[in-house]
């Protein structure tokens, strides 16, 4: 193959020698047809020439003749008057008197004369006596030669006759042998200039031709610099400007579609979504870092097969359903297990330009947050829906009984009226609660961060949750060093922290138990510590324990009259102080609720 390719480099035939082959066969065409049109017309035009030539000297012959018939004295010399005539035009003249008799001839003696058979039967000489003039081309056995004769009458009375001029036909073709030699010699000198001329005129037009020759091999090799210098005011020239417009063109257009191209990586390389496009034979030629990440591709996946990369039977088979014409638009949700459990949503649709199938497009999307979302929200509405249903049924079944009567029962209406404001009161604070996380979560809760004495404000707290203490003989221990630093925070919800840990802390100890309150300096914050000697959190229920409604004992939490959100609202307010709150705790054993509050 490379020895065909080699072979077809050496046999190119340059541009101008072409032109040059091309413009000497059309001169040489044109210089044949020319040449047997001059052989046919100028054969013609010197007979003709010579024939009128004839012509003219015979009528110059008949008047001399004429003339000399009128000066005669005596008996005239007709032989005599032959040779002068024939001498003086270099032809052979013949005088023929009327009936046929040989009376002179310029070629024949005398003897000879005597000896010559009767010309009346001649054709030019019949044609002369007829018509006034005649011509004729034969053999002439007298002189044994092809002959062209011309004849002319003469005289008048007794003085009639015809004068014959004749002409031996090879003289004619010597005549066009000449001609032929000279129109040759001048066709040959003619094809020679042409073959010069023509050569260096091909080459002055095939020079232009082959510099935007080189210029378009350059432009190929992606090189734009090179620019025609032709100007010549011609379609070469228009060509030129073409090509350099074209040169531009096509440079600006390289750029932009670089840069488009740049775009779209940094578009690519920027989503979060994973994007995949395959061929129509199903091998990949595109795969998005995003993608890669996911399924941790880590060589070139192009040229493989999608299964061959991801290891996933479900997007392989979107492929082929896609590529085979079974769906314009596939979806699935697909699961991945390492390193952590993923959901993607797989979005596919195929390619195709001018209605042909060239391959297929697939994006993930990752659904994980949106599902456990839609997870939180349906548990969060069966908890609150489960929430509202036992103080309402309470408050319901309450009511109902007192207005069957049981309001004439003092004792009795008075405990029933005291159970319905206590589950009034606990669908109070369940709704404060959800408004207040619902404030906290979509950033609508205000918040006024100022220089707060943290042991005071935390004293506070303390107050407000000593009754409760008291009540079940819960200790709490406010182990605070002295000179702690003040801490930038907004007071009423900082207090709504402490109360709110401190709440749990008194609400999961047994009585007798104790709550202590602790505080240090790490690093640029401020960490309090919450203890308590309670019932302590399993391991397998401490990731879960910030969540809204989320409950380790759920039975005795209803019990106490929890909501299930004073950790949530925890949670949510230290984040917006920009700390964070943790727990560590063994079952059985108690719990400690840290969180940490930037200092002032």
């Amino acid at each position: 193959m490379v020895w065909a390719i080699d072979l077809k480099k050496k046999m190119k035939i340059k541009l101008h020698w072409k032109l040059t082959f091309i413009f000497c066969f059309v001169v040489i065409l044109a210089i044949s047809a020319g040449y047997f049109y001059l052989d046919s017309h100028l054969k013609s035009y010197v007979e003709n020439n010579l024939e009128n030539n004839i012509k003219h000297e015979l009528l110059l012959g008949k008047n001399l003749l004429e003339n000399h018939l009128k000066d005669k004295t005596g008996l005239m010399d007709f032989q005599e008057l032959a040779l002068n005539i024939g001498n003086a035009l270099g032809l052979r003249v013949t005088i023929i008197a009327l009936d046929g008799k040989v009376l002179g001839d310029a070629d024949l003696t005398r003897e000879q004369l005597l000896a010559v058979e009767n010309h009346a039967g001649r054709l030019e000489v019949k044609d002369a006596l007829v018509k006034g003039f005649g011509v004729s081309r034969r053999f002439s056995y007298t002189i044994k030669t092809d002959m062209l004769y011309m004849a002319i009458p003469f005289g008048k009375g007794n003085d009639k006759g015809v004068l014959r001029f004749s002409v031996p036909l090879h003289d004619i073709g010597l005549l066009e042998a000449r001609m032929h030699r000279v129109v040759g010699i001048s066709i040959i000198g003619i094809l020679l200039l042409s073959l010069g001329l023509t050569f260096l005129v091909s080459v002055f037009v095939s020079r232009p031709l082959s510099e935007m020759s080189t210029i378009a091999k350059a432009m190929a090799q992606g090189d734009f610099s090179k620019k025609a210098s032709i100007r010549s005011r011609d379609e070469i020239g228009e060509l030129a400007q073409s090509l350099n417009l074209m040169s531009e063109e096509i440079k600006d257009k390289i750029e932009k579609i670089n840069s488009e191209r740049a775009k779209l990586d940094l578009v690519l390389s920027s989503m979060f979504e994973g994007v995949i496009v395959t061929d129509d034979k199903e091998k990949i030629i595109l795969m998005n870092p995003s993608l890669r990440k996911i399924f941790f591709v880590d060589t070139n996946p192009e040229g493989k097969k999608p299964l061959e990369v991801i290891r996933n039977t479900a997007v392989g088979e979107m492929v082929d359903r896609i590529l085979k014409g079974k769906q314009h638009l596939a979806t699935e949700e697909i699961t991945v297990n390492i390193p952590e459990e993923k959901i993607l949503r797989v979005n596919g649709v195929p390619i195709m330009r001018n209605n042909r199938l060239e391959g297929a497009i697939l994006v993930f999307h990752d659904i994980t947050q949106l599902r456990r979302l839609e997870q939180i929200r349906q548990d969060f509405v069966a908890n609150v829906s489960h929430e509202l249903r036992t103080p309402i049924s309470s408050i319901k079944g309450y009511a109902e009984t007192l207005l069957e009567g049981a309001l004439k029962d003092k004792d009795n209406a008075k405990e029933f009226i005291s159970i319905i404001y206590q589950d009034s009161n606990r669908l109070a604070n369940l709704i404060n609660d959800l408004l207040d996380l619902s404030k906290i979560e979509s950033g609508k809760m205000k918040m006024s961060l100022v220089s707060l004495d943290t042991v005071s404000v935390i004293k506070r707290a303390v107050t407000v949750i000593e009754n409760q203490a008291r009540a079940k003989s819960i200790a709490l221990k406010i182990n605070l060093a002295q000179g702690l630093p003040k801490i930038k925070a907004d007071e009423t919800r900082f207090s709504q922290v402490m109360i709110n840990l401190l709440d749990n802390a008194i609400k999961y100890s047994s009585e007798g138990g104790s709550a202590t309150i602790s505080a240090k300096v790490v690093g640029d914050a401020l960490q309090i510590d919450i203890s308590d000697t309670g019932i302590g959190i399993s391991e397998k229920d401490i990731p879960r324990i910030f969540e809204r409604f989320y409950r380790v004992d759920k039975a005795r939490s209803r019990e106490l009259g929890g909501t299930g959100l004073g950790l949530s609202i925890v949670k949510h307010i230290v984040s917006a102080h920009g700390g964070q709150v943790w727990v560590k705790s063994e079952l059985g054993l108690g719990s400690t609720f840290s969180f940490t509050i930037p200092l002032a």
